[in-house]
């Protein structure tokens, strides 16, 4: 068995959280919060979207092309189906270089995510 690779992941500061949501100890969330908040959490509940954003998380140097986190047990175009739900819910950050889409985790909202769900609010 080989050793996982350690990637180093951003480290947020205080106030580096995009406003989304207040945490969900603060009241009880409006409708518009609580849309914008299952679409995220929706974006991420199915598992081969998961390991595809764990993938990218973890690829070294924070990116990653769909060539290099395909291995996930589906086709490549069913890949790209499962990056469009994150992607079009603000979880990732995707830019084209040449042929190739590379995709980020987008910090700050996962930040957020995680800021609303802090029950020591």
């Amino acid at each position: 068995m080989s050793k996982p690779e350690v990637a180093e992941l951003p480290v947020l500061q205080e106030g580096d959280a995009v406003p989304c949501c207040p945490p969900i100890t603060a009241g009880e969330l409006s409708q518009a919060d609580a849309e914008k908040m299952a679409a995220m959490f929706k974006a991420l509940s199915d598992p081969v979207c998961l390991r595809l954003f764990s993938k990218i998380a973890s690829h070294p140097g924070g990116e990653a092309c769909v060539c290099d986190i395909a291995d996930v047990g589906v086709s490549q175009p069913t890949v790209s189906h499962h990056l469009k739900k994150p992607r079009e819910a603000g979880l990732l950050n995707s830019e084209r270089h040449g042929t190739w889409v590379y995709h980020q985790v987008a910090p700050s909202v996962v930040a957020a995510m995680a800021t609303m769900l802090d029950l020591r609010a």
